[in-house]
């Protein structure tokens, strides 16, 4: 993390989650990578106890008024423990609790996110389906209409948490007659009657979070529990993506940091030819390719959580923030590699933790969005800006550089041919 970005306020909560993180056995990360912990509710609850969930949420809540460049923060140290850890701590602190703060009623508040960020109830989102997953608007999870509920029927898949959230976050569509986008719903579901977990996956990495299928079978909700308007899922849904893909490109930072400084202190004590192999390029020359893209990671994440902040342009902070997920991921998952390429054989083992690293990274760059989804946006949008510019120029009357002009045959007749 850069210290100089730190408030002495937030110096001192990074402070208090490293603590937390200090206070998490090992036998604890190797139990769930093993898949004999299923779900980390004793680390989630403890995180609420020392009031370290959702610290970007309002303290009337149970938050800590933070911001966005703060959270990043701390799920970059989470992260050190694995990536699940800070998966199944933002999932609920960060996605599920800021749809109910962003859209939600605050009946829904005092029912869903207080518990919740007081590590006394644990939550989950429910988005993809066994039919689609990039595909968001495409969804055949449905909410019939009964008197003054909704019956809710469908599955969801690869959920983080679907064994032991107490509720979910759950997009269903409530108005077959009408366009994707204007028919869908979101829901509070409590786990109960009609809620089961179908299948819980066997992932190579980032194991440990309960993640499975979940079925819904003639679940009643109450009206109560639409997070928004009926109908209108898709405004959820946008605002979602913010803590979705920001909050992954953070979280990613924390294992490659991991990875890297135990990396570090191999090479530092390995010897080869009668030296620490730190000492030859071979080495030294991959530890500063990955000190360099770790740092530009951090750069690209910190920025755009500051514009986020600052209420920049939602459409072009939604630019920033596709960049940094894609950015941010496939760099890390480069700095893991990177990890284990300067450790040799040893770092392919699990004599050591950058194995797991690698394993657990490989999710970063396809949940929350795959990065070829995030480089549509990119490109869709970086365009649209382009257009916008050129319009504003010409309705201006305003003259700019003809950048097209600095070179020397830029006039030559016949060679610029478009068509």
């Amino acid at each position: 993390m850069f210290d100089f970005l730190l408030t002495d306020a937030q110096r001192s909560l990074r402070e208090e989650v490293r603590r937390l993180v200090e206070w998490v056995p090992a036998s604890m990360v190797v139990q769930m990578d093993r898949d004999a912990i299923v779900f980390p509710r004793e680390f989630l609850a403890e995180a609420g106890r020392r009031n370290l969930l959702g610290v970007r949420h309002p303290v009337r809540w149970g938050g800590r008024g933070f911001d966005w460049v703060t959270t990043c923060m701390v799920m970059e140290e989470v992260g050190t423990l694995g990536y699940i850890f800070a998966c199944t701590y933002g999932v609920g602190a960060e996605l599920v609790c800021d749809a109910v703060m962003t859209h939600g009623t605050d009946d829904q508040r005092e029912r869903y996110v207080r518990p919740l960020l007081a590590g006394e109830r644990f939550a989950a989102e429910a988005l993809t389906e066994p039919r689609g997953g990039s595909d968001f608007f495409g969804t055949t999870t449905r909410a019939e209409r009964r008197g003054g509920d909704f019956v809710l029927h469908g599955q969801k898949r690869f959920i983080v948490g679907a064994e032991g959230a107490d509720y979910f976050l759950v997009y269903a569509r409530t108005n077959p007659e009408a366009p994707a986008h204007r028919g869908i719903t979101a829901f509070l579901v409590d786990r109960g009657p009609g809620v089961r977990v179908g299948h819980l996956y066997g992932l190579m990495g980032s194991r440990g979070g309960g993640t499975g299928r979940v079925v819904f079978d003639g679940v009643v909700v109450p009206a109560g529990n639409v997070v928004g308007e009926v109908d209108g899922g898709a405004a959820v849904f946008d605002t979602m993506m913010v803590p979705e893909r920001l909050g992954t490109a953070a979280m990613t930072i924390g294992p490659a940091a991991a990875a890297l400084e135990v990396a570090g202190g191999y090479t530092t004590r390995r010897k080869a030819f009668g030296r620490p192999i730190s000492d030859f390029q071979g080495v030294s020359f991959q530890v500063a390719e990955a000190s360099m893209l770790l740092d530009a990671a951090r750069s690209v994440v910190y920025t755009t959580a500051r514009a986020v902040d600052a209420g920049e342009d939602p459409r072009r902070t939604r630019r920033h923030i596709s960049q940094a997920k894609k950015f941010a991921t496939e760099s890390c998952q480069r700095v893991v590699h990177l990890a284990m390429q300067v450790m040799g054989g040893i770092g392919y083992t699990d004599v050591y933790p950058v194995e797991r690293h690698y394993r657990d990274l490989g999710l970063a760059s396809i949940w929350t969005g795959t990065n070829e989804v995030m480089s549509m946006i990119v490109a869709h949008e970086w365009y649209r800006e382009y257009g916008e510019r050129l319009t504003e120029t010409r309705v201006a009357n305003r003259r700019r550089r003809d950048l097209e002009a600095d070179a020397a045959n830029a006039q030559a007749p016949d060679e610029k041919v478009y068509g």
